[in-house]
């Protein structure tokens, strides 16, 4: 909801999964972090070691309880675990604690998971709740999905390109229609275009107000400058 009472984007789970392209015909098994502790509590030294011998290299295999480093596991489960880490709203996916192995436990590569997760409640609940304790907490943690909101919802207030449908015509995932977020290296915008033709407009409509852009002083304080 903006400043002047007009909704830039609902954050349910049903538009999560619209946004994202995901349909399923199949029940979906709810989640919480009291399920994923309770789980973690009962996970098996020979299910870790079953996780690490599908995920992990090697020569990494683990000798002692979680966490593990990231820089440990295959390039299937360190994927696996970014996408983990985003679901849950963590910092960093650095390392691999008991809540992402027992996510993870649910794959094997090749085959469908074991079992399929309300994701999208999950998430939805989460930022709902990280908006009421922000003043407590100071630190939001599901920006990336903000951001895909409002890009999905608010598309007609931005002018950089995008792609909605792939090349057969078919409506593609908001993730996959610009790389305007550089989130990876074959992004063609800088750090500062980002925050000039995205950041300043989303916060603009999100706040009411349009806030100064970062001077070149600062640009240079911050390291904005490349």
């Amino acid at each position: 909801m903006s400043p002047f009472q007009t909704v830039l984007f609902p954050i349910t789970s049903k538009t999560i999964n619209e946004m994202i392209q995901f349909h399923s015909t199949q029940p979906l098994a709810p989640i919480s972090m009291a399920y994923l502790l309770e789980k973690a509590s009962q996970l098996s030294k020979s299910e870790v070691t079953r996780i690490a011998q599908t995920f992990m290299l090697p020569k990494h295999q683990p000798k002692g309880p979680p966490p593990y480093l990231q820089a440990f596991f295959t390039e299937t489960g360190r994927l696996i675990v970014d996408i983990i880490s985003l679901i849950m709203g963590f910092n960093s996916s650095e390392y691999v604690d008991d809540i992402t192995l027992v996510l993870l436990s649910i794959f094997t590569p090749g085959q469908p998971p074991t079992i399929r997760y309300d994701y999208a409640t999950f998430i939805a609940n989460k930022i709902h709740d990280q908006f009421l304790n922000l003043d407590r907490e100071g630190v939001f943690k599901y920006t990336s999905f903000i951001y895909h909101l409002m890009l999905y919802y608010q598309l007609n207030n931005f002018s950089f390109p995008f792609k909605k449908l792939d090349t057969k015509g078919n409506p593609k995932s908001v993730i996959f229609w610009s790389l305007i977020f550089h989130n990876t290296s074959e992004s063609p915008y800088t750090y500062n275009e980002f925050i000039d033709i995205f950041v300043h407009l989303a916060t603009t409509m999100l706040i009411g107000i349009s806030l100064p852009r970062i001077n070149g002083d600062m640009k240079k304080i911050l390291q904005l400058s490349k």
